[in-house]
């Protein structure tokens, strides 16, 4: 199952994982998604939704 949020489309971060030694190896930094009950066109939904969406209110629980 693909790590986005389903309202805003917020998608994992890619970057580098850098050791003491300057060793390089490829990392990412996943969403914090929650699986949530929302309302979505007046009927009860589980959507994949992400915490700073849930805490600014774009999400209406059901």
């Amino acid at each position: 199952m693909a790590q986005v949020c389903e309202i805003c489309g917020k998608k994992p971060q890619f970057g580098n994982n850098v050791s003491h030694a300057h060793n390089v190896t490829r990392r990412r930094w996943n969403v914090n998604l929650q699986t949530v009950k929302a309302r979505v066109n007046n009927a009860g939904k589980r959507i994949r939704v992400c915490t700073s969406c849930i805490k600014a209110g774009k999400v209406v629980k059901a």
